[in-house]
């Protein structure tokens, strides 16, 4: 048996589908994955088969033929077509967020592009996709080129392969933000957006701090549950950061600090926990700044903080940003409004 990708359009017709695989089965092919790609002139079939050795490209293409299938595209395929098309996605996928700069392979490994560059582009291009041509434009600037003599590029590959694209511009822009801070007392740290494989890192931050630390941050000692900890590491609207050190003679980076930034409305919640012993050096007024950035250039028009009345450090670390802040009491408890969009009266002119 011999294995082979066969690629046909079918009319998006009830029983149409069924036809062409019974005429394919009565020639001994054994039909191992399907995908149907949809468009404006039929249903495009890919197919992997395992095929009697007995059947050459010209053989399964009359077959596909008398199924009511045409434009039809046969190639000899290897084991490693076996792979669960979803998986194998998700494997590149994985590449990308480890190094954004092979997009360009990743681009060729996906569709089996036989030529794949990138060119600058103005703002707007015309992304799409012809026959033997895809151009895809880069989120981070310029458009990528690809070339594929046969088969013919077809909108679900279009759409999977700009994906990809929106994926590697979002792991660059992760790399572009982060930061090495020097503290004050010479310390440095790496200061970056966190990540969902942040989670056991994150948790033991919490569980290293102090039930006083604990309680400052949250107004309850317990250890938030992994549930509650994947929200603030990647927030539906706003902006967790993390600060982390890497141990000496290479030992594993720990995280010693997470600020939130949670959006709701034209407001922002901002929080920080700082672990025991980086308290006091400038970490927390180093995190405050830049997500008081982060707000101002996302265009909330306020910053709030729910701090407890006794939580000296923190009070003086918000009054490090010079900015006017509003205090309402309950008990125990000051929430502090920090404006961001400041209107500037517009002058006005004598008509005299």
């Amino acid at each position: 048996m011999t294995l082979w990708r066969i690629r046909a359009t079918v009319d998006d017709r009830p029983g149409y589908l069924s036809v062409l695989t019974a005429s394919l089965a009565l020639r001994g092919v054994n039909i191992l994955t399907v995908q149907v790609h949809t468009t404006e002139r039929g249903a495009i079939d890919d197919f992997l088969v395992d095929a009697p050795d007995t059947l050459d490209e010209a053989d399964l293409i009359a077959a596909v033929e008398r199924g009511r299938g045409r434009d039809c595209w046969v190639a000899r395929s290897e084991a490693r077509g076996l792979a669960d098309q979803p998986t194998r996605v998700l494997g590149l996928a994985t590449r990308l967020v480890r190094d954004p700069d092979a997009t360009g392979e990743v681009l060729r490994a996906l569709l089996g592009a036989d030529e794949v560059t990138w060119r600058p582009a103005p703002d707007v291009i015309r992304s799409g996709i012809d026959d033997v041509t895809m151009l895809l434009a880069d989120p981070n600037g310029g458009a990528y080129h690809l070339r594929r003599v046969a088969p013919s590029f077809t909108p679900a590959e279009y759409a999977r392969a700009q994906a990809l694209l929106e994926l590697a511009a979002t792991a660059t822009r992760r790399c572009a933000e982060q930061v090495t801070v020097v503290l004050p007392d010479g310390a440095e740290l790496t200061v970056r957006p966190a990540v969902a494989d942040d989670l056991a890192a994150v948790i033991e931050l919490h569980e290293s701090c102090s039930a006083r630390t604990r309680q400052r941050r949250y107004l309850g000692a317990a250890v938030p549950t992994p549930a509650r900890l994947r929200q603030l590491l990647e927030p539906a609207r706003g902006l967790t950061l993390v600060a982390v050190t890497t141990g000496s003679d290479g030992a594993a980076e720990s995280v010693v600090a997470m600020a939130n930034l949670l959006g709701e409305g034209d407001e922002a919640e901002l929080a920080l926990l700082v672990r025991d012993d980086w308290q006091r050096r400038g970490l927390g007024s180093t995190l405050l700044r830049r997500l008081t950035r982060q707000a101002e250039s996302t265009g909330y028009a306020a910053m709030v903080l729910h701090v407890q009345a006794d939580n000296t450090p923190m009070l003086r670390t918000l009054r490090r940003l010079y900015r006017p802040t509003t205090v309402e009491r309950d008990a125990g408890l000051l929430t502090l409004t920090v404006p961001l969009a400041v209107e500037v009266p517009t002058p006005v002119q004598s008509s005299g």
